[in-house]
Parts: C-alpha cells; structure tokens; sequence
C-alpha cells in the first residue's frame, strides 16, 4: 500500500448546467479521499497544473448517489475530465503521469 497523504477535501460538487456553462477551461477531477490511485496521482496533477494556470481544477468527491460523475460516465478514479466552455474536450482515467496530463491541458488551449 502507497504512504501517500490523502489530498485535500474536494470542493462541493457543482451541478452538470453549473459545469455545463463554465466559461473558459475547466479540469474536474473526480475521485475520493480514501482512494489509493487519486492519492498517487497528486503529484502528478498537481505538477501540470502549475504549469496550466488558466485552468480552473474542481475536485469532486464522486461514489454512488452523486449524478455528476455519472453524467460523464466516470466508473474508475481518479477520472479526469477536461472542458472548454462546457464542451469535453479529454478524459484520463487514472492517468499514469505528468506528461500525460499535459498532452491532455494542452487540448484546452485548441478548444
């Protein structure tokens, strides 16, 4: 088992109209606290997000009962989802590294 802090608390989940008309780049990022693979993909998330300070990054907390995840289809975590002004322009499902991510933040630059 990984001795990965647990990230921070994600921030109340927003509806999908609320993301639906989010304007400008957003990446949601769905998982939970307890989550061994969210846990190991912070340092990965976190280093291309300094490098993408135009996008606004939404932890979601996502389990059974909570309609956004499904909305996207997110069945395994973390699952990352990355929009332009409401459209889904990437999805990574337990991306394995920085560099993955951002050929995926790239994407929202062409958006």
């Amino acid at each position: 088992m990984l001795n990965v802090p647990h990230p921070s608390p994600p921030s109340a989940e927003p509806t999908r109209a609320e993301v639906d008309a989010w304007p400008g780049p957003l990446m949601l990022e769905f998982g939970t606290r307890w989550c061994g693979h969210c846990a190991a993909a912070q340092p990965a998330i976190t280093t291309s997000m300094a490098t993408h300070p135009g996008v606004q990054h939404l932890k979601v907390e996502d389990g059974r009962g909570r309609p956004l995840g499904r909305s996207f289809g997110v069945k395994l975590w973390p699952t990352l989802v990355l929009l332009h002004q409401g459209r889904v322009l990437a999805c990574l499902v337990r991306p394995g590294s920085a560099a993955e991510i951002d050929a995926a933040l790239h994407t929202l630059r062409e958006g």
